[in-house]
């Protein structure tokens, strides 16, 4: 990994480098994690169409919804641990494993409320293995003078890889209302097998046994009473639950609404694009507009989409609304990625990167459990406002804790 700094021990302890980007390191682990949200835009979204298929009660899209993130909340606080000893290649590999694992049973057993759920609990640990491992590993790839460039990096791999799912389903659809399900799930595997083989250019940190010292533990508590964290930790929650419910929810809103599944595909291409262009400018909108406002005016852009999406407009109006959101959310999802990193002390950045991520987990499984018993009142549209609502007053919170700092 690139040119380790001369005192390993103390740059874990506190003191950072300060080489730019190492994007020797950096090339395979942006192919990486665009083919992982390749995956994951495919199976979330089959997903869906899935339980459509299989007739099940309204009910079910909140639970499966929810299983993806059960057994990760319990998983997350030890995993930051762990990988702040060190493993955050290894995690990768471990959750490309489970990845792999999971698109075996999507092809062969997927044929029932139960298997799809424990099979999406299974996608879900595998999900927060990389996750965490890519965050952590993105840190080690730059030191501070090129810490936002990577982030934005790793954040347009991302969205190539919603894109590129979206096109797929898109483009395999063909004007039909439900896709073709197992097609789908084949091609999900196919390239999980290849994301699987590439993590292995992903390599651990070298770090000389005499030299090293392992960091300070430190508590959940103790990392949560650091000034600004608690706030940007919930805001990270609200804008990973906003966008898995517009995944889970999207399709139940186009058949509502009589919208084939190739326009939901043409959707969420729609956000993959408008995602990857804000993120592109991640950098210069940081500097431009500094941390507080930026965080502010992506999310209330998020927002804005989020109710367009829930009016019952015509789909071209939708296709405007998806625009305004993929930029909107896009970049605040960045932003939380990058504030969480700003914030957090820096021997304990794998603990808070996970705590993030059980927040988000955390979020994914009581907010669309929440979500399946009101969709079941208002539909999906009656979900994309209340979503919208808590958008934007994320947005005014982390401001206000920024100016607050």
């Amino acid at each position: 990994m690139g040119e380790m700094p001369s005192d390993p021990a103390s740059a874990r302890q506190g003191r950072e480098p300060e080489e730019r980007v190492d994007w020797l390191s950096l090339s395979p682990f942006l192919i990486h994690a665009m083919l992982i949200q390749f995956i994951l835009s495919l199976t979330r979204v089959t997903t869906s169409y899935r339980v459509i298929e299989l007739d099940l009660p309204l009910v079910w899209y909140g639970l499966i919804s929810s299983g993806y993130a059960l057994l990760p909340i319990f998983l997350a606080v030890p995993l930051g641990r762990y990988i702040d000893r060190g493993n955050d290649a290894r995690a990768i590999w471990i959750g490309s494993g489970l990845l792999v694992a999971a698109g075996l049973g999507f092809c062969f057993v997927a044929t029932a409320a139960v298997p799809i759920l424990l099979l999406t609990v299974l996608s879900g640990i595998g999900h927060l293995f990389l996750m965490a491992g890519h965050q952590i590993y993105s840190v080690r790839c730059a030191g501070p003078i090129g810490r936002e460039a990577v982030f934005g990096n790793y954040m347009v791999a991302l969205a190539m890889g919603q894109m590129c799912g979206s096109l797929t389903i898109s483009w395999l659809a063909q004007g039909l209302v439900v896709p073709p399900t197992s097609m789908l799930f084949i091609l999900a595997l196919l390239i999980a097998v290849v994301a699987f083989a590439v993590s292995f250019a992903i390599r651990p940190e070298v770090v000389s046994l005499s030299d090293f010292a392992p960091p300070p533990v430190s508590g959940v508590a103790e990392i949560l009473r650091v000034p600004g964290l608690a706030v940007v930790l919930l805001a990270s929650v609200v804008t990973v639950s906003a966008i898995d419910l517009l995944v889970a929810y999207l399709p139940l809103l186009a058949v509502e609404r009589n919208i084939t599944a190739g326009q939901v595909g043409i959707l969420l291409t729609i956000r993959a694009v408008a995602t990857m262009a804000a993120r592109i400018f991640h950098s210069r909108t940081l500097r431009l507009l500094g941390r507080a406002s930026a965080t502010l005016v992506s999310m209330l852009a998020g927002a804005l989409g989020f109710w367009i999406l829930a009016a019952p407009v015509p789909v071209e109006l939708m296709y405007a609304g998806m625009v305004m959101l993929g930029m909107g959310m896009g970049l605040a999802v960045t932003l939380c990625l990058s504030n969480v990193v700003d914030v957090a002390p820096v021997h304990a950045r794998g603990m808070a990167m996970t705590l993030r991520l059980t927040g988000n987990r955390i979020g994914q499984f009581i907010v669309p459990f929440g979500a399946g018993v009101v969709a079941s009142s208002t539909g999906a549209g009656g979900i994309l406002f209340i979503i919208g609502l808590s958008v934007a007053a994320s947005g005014l919170a982390v401001r206000t804790a920024y100016i607050r700092r």
